[in-house]
């Protein structure tokens, strides 16, 4: 695993030259975009910042809502999400995050021709502009309203009616690493993986989102990272930690601690530069 991104979502009150700046100067390989700061700072300004900084972007958050639960008619829901992905392709972004929207009352099986079809027309957009699109699990006990795909199960259930190895799923720990069946089967769904979001927990995920420092909880992360590089995962990992348990700490400290945590993993999570995450107390 070669390389290392920097959630915006992580840094939420800096703007985009803030959070390249921070991973320009920790050698930091990408950094993984929020469409609010994007729009704050200009498509092609942002495009610009990336080039001058020789940062990569790994994705762009989000797209979806595609079930109404955030007062969007499907069209409109879908029109929003091919948007997103010619902005991807204008950032260079490989891929683009897809949160299926809440289950607003809906029977599964309408949930599950919903998503489908969105995904469908929206792929087809996504191939021509070579973006690569990631459904990401919610936990429900923190993201109800925005994704019903609350598991990799559930996942990989749209995915097969989809058939579409351009669609893809977010593993993010902070929603999936407490169950035990994703770590057993982790090394089967990594053909799957767009892209991997770190996060620690030190309870199940409630209310708002509340990530703990990398290690500081009860996530079994080395063992994530060990099973991911024994299966060939070579695409990005993004740092994503945000919530009351680290809004105390200043940003630049989340981010060395959570780097000073990755480099006692040197070997699978060493970025493009050999001496480029430096590992502080």
């Amino acid at each position: 695993m070669k390389r290392i991104s920097l959630s915006q979502l992580t840094t939420l009150r800096w703007d985009l030259n803030q959070d390249l700046e921070a991973a320009v100067e920790r050698g930091i390989g990408g950094v993984g975009l929020w469409r609010p700061k994007v729009e704050d700072c200009g498509v092609e300004e942002t495009v610009e910042l990336l080039q001058s900084s020789g940062l990569k972007a790994s994705s762009l958050s989000w797209a979806g809502g595609f079930t109404g639960s955030d007062g969007r008619r499907f069209a409109d829901a879908v029109d929003d999400a091919i948007d997103a992905v010619r902005l991807a392709s204008q950032l260079g972004a490989e891929t683009l995050v897809i949160l299926p929207g809440g289950r607003n009352n809906h029977i599964r099986r309408h949930l599950h021709k919903t998503i489908c079809k969105a995904l469908i027309e929206i792929n087809s957009v996504a191939l021509s502009h070579d973006v690569r699109l990631a459904i990401e699990p919610f936990h429900p006990g923190c993201g109800d309203e925005w994704s019903f795909i609350h598991d990799v199960r559930s996942t990989l259930d749209v995915l097969s009616s989809v058939l579409s190895s351009n669609v893809g799923l977010v593993l993010d720990t902070y929603h999936l690493g407490l169950d035990e069946n994703v770590l057993a089967g982790l090394s089967e769904i990594i053909p799957c993986l767009q892209l991997v979001q770190l996060g620690d927990s030190r309870h199940c995920p409630l209310g708002e989102m509340n990530r703990c420092l990398l290690g500081d909880g009860r996530l079994p992360i080395p063992a994530i990272l060990e099973t991911l590089t024994a299966g060939g995962y070579d695409r990005w990992i993004e740092i994503e930690v945000l919530g009351q348990d680290v809004e105390a700490l200043t940003y630049g400290t989340v981010i060395d601690r959570s780097l000073s945590y990755l480099g006692r993993f040197r070997e699978l999570v060493a970025t493009s530069s050999p001496d480029s995450i430096r590992e502080k107390s």
